[in-house]
């Protein structure tokens, strides 16, 4: 999705004569993504609008408002064309929970990329009907491992008890350690990325595959 803004923002910069190194652009993106994640880290919001003046400022360019208007508009939308895929078996798997009886959530720390726009895509994969609630921190004003969060997902869903509950996740800071502060099951999720950044802490239970969920949560599909 980076590589979508810049190529959006080079075409835009060119046309109104302000020609920009790519390189010069690529670390403007890269610097803003170095702030996002401090913001992150601090449970600090730091979305696309914040980013994309950011990005403005460490160009240097004086921009007539309309282009202005025209790029941060193009930061925030360019997500839209991406092609995102499904990882593998995660529709049977949320089909085979949903047919078992068991209400789903979404909990989704932010990056550049609107809740709205995920959504979209979700949408658009056949996904976000399988879903009872979702809480995406740029709604909530939260990300994990706040409980905040993470009591809102639980709210959404009816307020379950959290050790009834299973939440799935790859980062260890944010999802393992977020889902047992709160006293639900934590599940680290390894077949995309498996989280390096540290040791611990480690899941309840580790899986590589989204088809070995049910089973693992002791689940008859």
């Amino acid at each position: 999705m980076r590589g979508l803004r810049a190529e959006s923002w080079a075409g835009i910069l060119e046309d109104v004569g302000f020609a920009v190194e790519r390189e010069r652009l690529d670390a403007a993106f890269e610097a803003s993504w170095d702030r996002y994640v401090a913001s992150w880290t601090a449970n600090q919001q730091y979305q696309a609008t914040q980013a994309a003046e950011e990005i403005l400022a460490d160009l240097g360019f004086e921009l007539p408002y309309d282009v202005r208007a025209e790029l941060l508009e193009a930061f925030g939308s360019s997500g839209s064309r991406a092609e995102l895929h499904l990882a593998e078996g995660i529709e049977n798997c949320l089909v085979s929970l949903r047919d078992a009886g068991l209400r789903l959530g979404i909990i989704c720390d932010v990056g550049m990329t609107a809740s709205s726009l995920l959504r979209d895509h979700l949408i658009r994969h056949g996904l976000l009907p399988l879903f009872d609630h979702w809480s995406f921190s740029d709604e909530v004003g939260s990300y994990k491992p706040s409980p905040v969060i993470f009591q809102h997902a639980l709210d959404g869903l009816g307020g379950p008890v959290p050790g009834r509950v299973a939440h799935v996740g790859d980062i260890r800071r944010t999802d393992v350690a977020g889902a047992k502060a709160m006293g639900m099951v934590a599940v680290r999720y390894t077949g995309v990325s498996d989280d390096a950044t540290q040791t611990e802490p480690e899941g309840d239970i580790v899986i590589t595959r989204h088809a070995d969920l049910p089973a693992a949560l002791g689940v008859m599909v």
